[in-house]
């Protein structure tokens, strides 16, 4: 499938590569990027840039009406230490927006160890993460019962290593793994195409990805080596 492809959260990790992806392959995508935000890379790779925050509802709906789009991914998430948090509000009105739109397909990126799938992971990232995972779960929550047409990926603990191809979606939600943002995109993109994941939720890990995620492990710090 082709077509135009609206992204939230695509200046960076993620959502950047979701944006790689698409393009690489011939979509068209435009992604909502916050005023003074770098967007350089996006241009380089052909992105349409819409200026706007997604914690406003109007700025949101102008992004929809940009163009005509066939899905909507959603990314965003806070920097660590960032306040507010765009998860909830974010998503939200990202679902909101959509409604309005007319575009029932809506994918979004969360996290191991929200929602359903706490059993998931160690007592130090919910020790670490547990108000973030909190939000996400709120977040997940809040496009389960909007009746789009929905995929959830919960990565694990994720690298900036290049794609191995070798990264799964699965259905077990106590599975926890790492993931590289690269093939994480990729998943996003197949789920796109993919009818029969709609309403689905899975776990992203790289089975060949043997060390276990920092905080997993027991690590004070989500960001050691």
């Amino acid at each position: 499938m082709t077509g135009n492809v609206l992204i939230f959260g695509g200046t960076r990790g993620t959502g950047f590569e979701v944006a790689r992806v698409l393009r690489e392959r011939g979509d068209e995508i435009t992604v909502l990027v916050r005023e003074g935000s770098d967007a350089s890379t996006l241009e380089e790779i052909g992105a349409t840039i819409v200026r706007g925050n997604v914690m406003d509802q109007a700025e949101v709906d102008a992004a929809y009406s940009s163009g005509s789009f066939i899905a909507a991914v959603n990314t965003v998430g806070g920097k660590r230490g960032e306040t507010p948090r765009p998860d909830i509000e974010g998503t939200q009105n990202i679902v909101d927006g959509a409604k309005r739109a007319g575009i029932n397909r809506v994918l979004m990126v969360t996290a191991i160890g929200a929602g359903d799938s706490q059993s998931a992971v160690a007592p130090k990232v919910l020790e670490v993460l547990g108000e973030v995972l909190n939000m996400k779960t709120k977040a997940e929550n809040i496009l389960q019962q909007s009746g789009l047409g929905y995929t959830i990926l919960r990565p694990g603990g994720m690298t900036n290593d290049p794609a191995s191809g070798t990264a799964i979606k699965t259905e077990d939600h106590n599975r926890m793994g790492v993931i590289n943002r690269a093939d994480l995109g990729a998943l996003v993109v197949d789920c796109i195409d993919d009818d029969a994941a709609i309403g689905k939720i899975y776990h992203t890990v790289d089975p060949e990805i043997k060390r276990e995620a920092p905080l997993q492990r027991g690590d004070d710090s989500p960001f050691k080596k």
